[in-house]
C-alpha cells in the first residue's frame, strides 16, 4: 500500500469570520474545528500521519487546539495559501516524501472518511484527485457597475460540467511539489489549479455534501448543527463522593484551591467535585468509575491533579465520536463557602472539558448541621453529566 501523509492547511487569519480568533481555533460542538479536521485524518485506515501548517503567531492557539492528538512539529506558513502548502510539502520532501499526499484546509471539519478514501483511491489511477460538488444552484452573472444596494441580474450562466471544488485534494507526491516549485510566486486558488498548470490530469471525486468550508460565524452555527443531528444518543450519568478532613491549609474544589483552616483527606488532591463529574461521564458512557480507572492503591496518583482525571473522562468520550454536553455539580458542605469561587469553578470545569462555560453549573448547599457535612467533618459532591454519543451503527 503506497504511504499516505495528509497536509492540513492552517495558515489563515480568518479575517472574514468577523472575530479576533481564526476561524480553525474557534470552538465547535465541544472540540475546535482544527482538531475535528485533523482527527478526520488521523482515524483514517489509509493515512500514515498528519502534518499541519499554520500561522507561527498563532503557536499557542494550535497548541490549544491539538492538544492531546500527539501531531509532529507544525509547519511554518506563508503569506498566501498556494505558498503554505508548498512550505508544507517541502517539509515533507525534507522528512521522506511520501507516496501521496491529501491537502485539506483546517477549516473543513466535516470532512467523512469516505470521501478521503474515494480520493486515494482515485490516485491509483490518476496524479491528482480532488473532493468536488455537482453545482446544483443557478448560477446569474450580475450586471457590470452593480452596487450591493442595487444589483441587477445580467444574465444566467449554464452550469452543465460545473463542480463546487472541495478539500481534500489529492495528489502523487513528486507531481504536486514539481507542480508547487514551477507555480512559485503566483496566486492560484488551490491545488488542484496548480496542478492543471503543470498538464496534470486532475480526477472529480464525489465528496460528502456537508463538507462545508467554516468561513463566517453562520457556516459554524451550521456544522454545529450538523454534528448534534449525530449526535443523537442522549446518555446521562451520575456521580457521588466524599472527602474527609484533615490537616492542611487549603481544599481543591472544582479544581479552584481555596484557602482553608482544613485540607482533605486522599490519595490525589481529593478533589471531591471533579472525582463526582469524573464518575458521572464514565457511568453516562458506562465505562466503570474513577477508581477503576485510577486505583488509589497506585503510588502514581498520589497526591494528583484531578484535572487529569476529568480530561480522561473527557477523553473517552472524544474517542467514541462524541460530546459533553452538560455537567452539573453539587458541593454538600458547612465550611468553605463556595459563592465567592463559583465563577472560578465553572470556569476550571469549562476549560478541563473544553466546552463553553453555561455548559457547567456549580452548585452548593448545606444539611442544615445534619450528618458529617454538618459536623464539619468533611465535604461531599453529586454531580450529573449529559454526554451525546452517535448512533450504533448496523
Amino acid at each position: 500500500m503506497p504511504s499516505c501523509v495528509a497536509l492540513i492547511v492552517a495558515a489563515g487569519r480568518g479575517a472574514r469570520f468577523g472575530t479576533d480568533m481564526p476561524k480553525q481555533y474557534q470552538t465547535l460542538a465541544g472540540r475546535s474545528v482544527l482538531a475535528r479536521s485533523v482527527e478526520a485524518f488521523r482515524h483514517h485506515p489509509r493515512v500514515g500521519s498528519v502534518r499541519v501548517v499554520i500561522n507561527p503567531e498563532h503557536r499557542d492557539l494550535y497548541d490549544r487546539a491539538v492538544a492531546g492528538l500527539n501531531l509532529g512539529p507544525p509547519v511554518s506558513g506563508g503569506d498566501t495559501r498556494q505558498q503554505s502548502v508548498r512550505n508544507g510539502l517541502e517539509a515533507l520532501a525534507s522528512e521522506g516524501a511520501p507516496d501521496l499526499v491529501l491537502i485539506h484546509d483546517g477549516a473543513r471539519p466535516l470532512v467523512d472518511a469516505d470521501t478521503i478514501g474515494r480520493v486515494i483511491e482515485a490516485l491509483t489511477d490518476a496524479p491528482g484527485a480532488i473532493a468536488a460538488t455537482p453545482l446544483a444552484d443557478t448560477l446569474k452573472r450580475e450586471a457590470a457597475g452593480s452596487v450591493a444596494a442595487n444589483t441587477v441580474v445580467a444574465g444566467t450562466v449554464d452550469r452543465t460540467g460545473l463542480w463546487r471544488a472541495r478539500t481534500p485534494q489529492g495528489f502523487r507526491f513528486p507531481d504536486i511539489l514539481a507542480a508547487h516549485r514551477d507555480a512559485a510566486g503566483l496566486d492560484l486558488t488551490d491545488d488542484a489549479a496548480v496542478a492543471e498548470r503543470a498538464g496534470l490530469a486532475v480526477r472529480l471525486v464525489q465528496s460528502n455534501p456537508d463538507n462545508l468550508k467554516v468561513t463566517h460565524a453562520y457556516d459554524l452555527a451550521r456544522a454545529e448543527r450538523l454534528i448534534m443531528a449525530e449526535l443523537g444518543d442522549i446518555r446521562t450519568g451520575t456521580g457521588f463522593d466524599v472527602h474527609a478532613f484533615t490537616e492542611g491549609d487549603h481544599v481543591m474544589l472544582c479544581g479552584v484551591r481555596i484557602p482553608h483552616d482544613r485540607g482533605f483527606l486522599g490519595h490525589s488532591d481529593a478533589d471531591v467535585g471533579l472525582h463526582a463529574l469524573t464518575d458521572a461521564i464514565l457511568g453516562a458512557i458506562g465505562d466503570g468509575d474513577i477508581g477503576h480507572h485510577f486505583p488509589p492503591s497506585d503510588p502514581k496518583w498520589r497526591g494528583a491533579d484531578s484535572a487529569v482525571f476529568l480530561r480522561h473522562a473527557r477523553d473517552l468520550v472524544r474517542a467514541r465520536g462524541g460530546v459533553i454536553a452538560h455537567a452539573d455539580v453539587t458541593i454538600i458542605c458547612e465550611r468553605p463557602k463556595v459563592g465567592p469561587h463559583r465563577p472560578a469553578m465553572v470556569a476550571r470545569i469549562a476549560d478541563i472539558m473544553e466546552i463553553a462555560p453555561d455548559r457547567v453549573s456549580v452548585k452548593a448547599t448545606t444539611t442544615e448541621q445534619l450528618g458529617f457535612t454538618g459536623r464539619r467533618e468533611g465535604v461531599a459532591a453529586q454531580a450529573a453529566a449529559t454526554v451525546r454519543l452517535p448512533f450504533p451503527k448496523g
